[in-house]
């Protein structure tokens, strides 16, 4: 199924002279030769709560995604399995919680909340493989601070393709360090979520004009068509 490429979530707060301002970022999306998935941020912290909408959620867990995060979990399992059919590199990150880190920085700037029981442990629906690596970091995006760029480049990755949360925070903050690095970015949308739906679109409308091809899963499917299995 071929998308336009504005045919995303973001056409219904995003005004038509605003797309007329940016129709000379139009251009071919891609997946790269050598592709690895980058899981940002997949933590019990931000499905707290469970499917609520998230004004609920935040209630009591302010870090959660609510019903934004449950919603994503089918297409990123979905995600997750193309890439091990194909045996791509898979890499998380998290937030930096291990005993022996000084904890004096932090991602973002909010408040801390209840946090629940291994708020940055990651979410059973995508428990990591023993080949998998697992990137902690104390800022936003995965990139800061962090090995990643030498275990990418290692690995002869040349595309990063993107799932996580949240949007317009540590997937944002990833995705430019990513492309600032000379890699390749998709961004998934069905596999990205964020507290408010306008931030979402926002900051995914951004990114698809300056940093990252965003794609649905099913154009992601057709791309990695071309790719051997395993």
């Amino acid at each position: 199924m071929e998308y336009g490429f504005e045919e995303h979530c973001w056409q219904d707060v995003i005004s038509p002279e605003d797309l007329e301002l940016y129709k000379h970022y139009q251009r071919a999306l891609y997946v790269g030769r050598r592709p690895a998935l980058l899981a940002i941020d997949l933590y019990n912290q931000a499905y707290q709560g469970g499917p609520r909408p998230v004004h609920e959620v935040a209630k009591e867990f302010p870090s959660g995604c609510g019903e934004y995060a449950w919603g994503a979990i089918e297409p990123t399992k979905q995600l997750f399995a193309m890439a091990r059919s194909r045996g791509f590199p898979i890499v998380y990150t998290t937030g930096e919680d291990r005993p022996e880190a000084r904890r004096t920085v932090k991602s973002t700037n909010r408040t801390p909340g209840k946090s629940g029981e291994n708020p940055f442990q990651i979410f059973e629906a995508f428990t990591p493989a023993p080949e998998d690596l697992t990137i902690y970091k104390q800022r936003a995006s995965g990139f800061y601070g962090t090995p990643l760029v030498a275990h990418l480049t290692e690995a002869g990755v040349d595309t990063v393709i993107v799932c996580g949360e949240s949007t317009s925070g540590c997937v944002r903050a990833s995705v430019a360090d990513a492309y600032s690095n000379g890699f390749h970015v998709v961004v998934v949308e069905e596999c990205v979520f964020d507290r408010g739906l306008l931030s979402h679109k926002v900051n995914l409308f951004d990114m698809h004009h300056k940093y990252a091809d965003v794609m649905h899963i099913d154009e992601v499917a057709e791309h990695l068509e071309a790719f051997p299995e395993a």
